[in-house]
C-alpha cells in the first residue's frame, strides 16, 4: 500500500462501520458521538480524503468553522483529481465563514469556478456575478424561502422581506449550503436553486414592520413598493407573496409566482380568500383592498413613508396599526 503516492484502495470493513454508523448519528442530531466516531475513522484510515471529508462536513453542520477549515484542508491535500471535487466546496463554506478571503478565493478556483483576483488577495471575492437565488431560511424551524443575490457561493444578501418568524431581517446577509434543496421558476421560464441557510453571516441594522394597508388597486400597492425601492428600502405585499408549502413541496420544483388565471394550485397549504400570509389566494379576480404589508425601513423613516404613499392618492390609499416585529 502506497500511503504518499496517494494510492486508491479499499477502506476497511471497520472504517465504513464507523463512518456509516457516525452518518446514522449525524441523521439524528447526536453530533457529538458522531464526532467520535468519524475521527476513529480518520485514525484508521488518515490516508483516505473521505475520513477528513466526513469530518469537514460534520463540523460544518456543528458551524465549528476552525475545526471545518483544518479537516478540509487536509481532505482536499489527499485528492487526486485536480477541479470539482466537492472537498473544495466545504473549504470555500469555511473560508467564508472564517473570512479567510485568500482561501475562500483558492477554494472556489480549485472547484473550476472563475474568480476574480488572486489567491494572495486579501480582500472579498467579489464581481463573481452568480445572479440570483432563494434561499431557505431557518430550515430546521419555521422555514421561509425568499429571494436574494449571490455575493459568491457561499453567501447570499437577502431581497425578500421576510416574516417574523424566521428571525431575519431585508439587507441580511446568510451563510449557505452548496446543495440547493429544491428550485423555483418564473413565468419566463428560468429557474433559480433554492439554498439552505447555514447561520447569519452579516446582520441588517433595519427592522422591519408589519402594517395594514387600504389600497384599491394593485397599481396603490405597487407604488408603496416602489417609493420604499426608491428611498433605498423595501415594502412588500405579504398577501400575495406569501405561501404556506410543506416541506415536500417547498423542497421541489415550484412555480415562484402565481401566474395567470386560476389562483389555486394543488402545493399550496393556505386558505383561498383570505389575505395576509396564512392564506392569500384568490380566484384570479377578485383584488381584496386590505393588504397585509412588510416594510423595511428606519425607525424615523417609516410613518413618512407611508403617509407620502397616502398623500399621494389619498381617495384611493390608507394605512393603519404599524408595527415592528423584527
Amino acid at each position: 500500500m502506497r500511503i504518499f503516492g496517494k494510492a486508491r484502495h479499499r477502506p476497511s470493513a471497520s472504517w465504513r462501520q464507523a463512518t456509516d454508523r457516525a452518518f446514522t448519528l449525524i441523521g439524528d442530531g447526536r453530533y457529538e458521538d458522531a464526532g467520535a466516531l468519524l475521527t476513529r475513522a480518520a485514525d484508521l484510515e488518515p490516508w483516505l480524503s473521505e475520513s477528513w471529508f466526513n469530518l469537514a462536513l460534520l463540523h460544518k453542520f456543528r458551524h465549528d468553522w476552525e475545526q471545518a477549515r483544518a479537516a478540509g484542508l487536509r481532505a482536499v491535500a489527499l485528492l487526486d483529481r485536480d477541479t470539482g471535487a466537492p472537498d473544495w466546496w466545504n473549504v470555500g463554506i469555511a473560508a467564508t465563514a472564517l473570512q479567510d478571503w485568500p482561501l475562500a478565493r483558492r477554494a472556489w478556483q480549485a472547484y473550476g469556478l472563475r474568480t476574480p483576483g488572486d489567491a494572495t488577495d486579501a480582500g472579498e471575492p467579489l464581481g463573481m456575478d452568480l445572479g440570483s437565488a432563494a434561499v431557505r431560511l431557518s430550515p430546521e424551524g419555521e422555514a421561509e424561502v425568499v429571494w436574494g443575490r449571490r455575493l459568491d457561493p457561499a453567501r447570499v444578501e437577502v431581497l425578500s422581506i421576510p416574516l417574523p418568524s424566521s428571525g431575519r431581517r431585508w439587507g441580511e446577509v446568510v451563510l449557505h449550503d452548496g446543495v440547493p434543496h429544491g428550485e423555483r421558476t418564473t413565468s419566463a421560464g428560468h429557474s433559480y436553486p433554492v439554498f439552505d441557510e447555514i447561520e447569519l453571516w452579516a446582520p441588517s441594522p433595519v427592522p422591519t414592520w408589519v402594517v395594514l394597508l387600504e389600497a384599491a388597486t394593485e397599481a396603490d400597492r405597487d407604488a408603496l413598493e416602489q417609493l420604499a425601492a426608491d428611498a433605498g428600502f423595501a415594502a412588500e405585499d405579504w398577501s400575495s407573496s406569501v405561501r404556506l408549502l410543506c416541506r415536500m413541496c417547498s423542497e421541489s420544483r415550484m412555480p415562484s409566482d402565481e401566474g395567470e388565471g386560476e389562483h389555486l394550485d394543488p402545493h399550496d397549504h393556505s386558505e383561498p380568500g383570505h389575505p395576509g400570509p396564512l392564506g392569500h389566494r384568490t380566484d384570479g379576480q377578485l383584488w381584496v383592498p386590505e393588504r397585509e404589508c412588510g416594510v423595511a425601513a428606519p425607525a424615523g423613516l417609516v410613518k413618512g413613508l407611508l403617509d407620502g404613499w397616502v398623500a399621494d392618492s389619498p381617495d384611493s390609499r390608507d394605512w393603519r396599526d404599524l408595527e415592528e416585529v423584527c
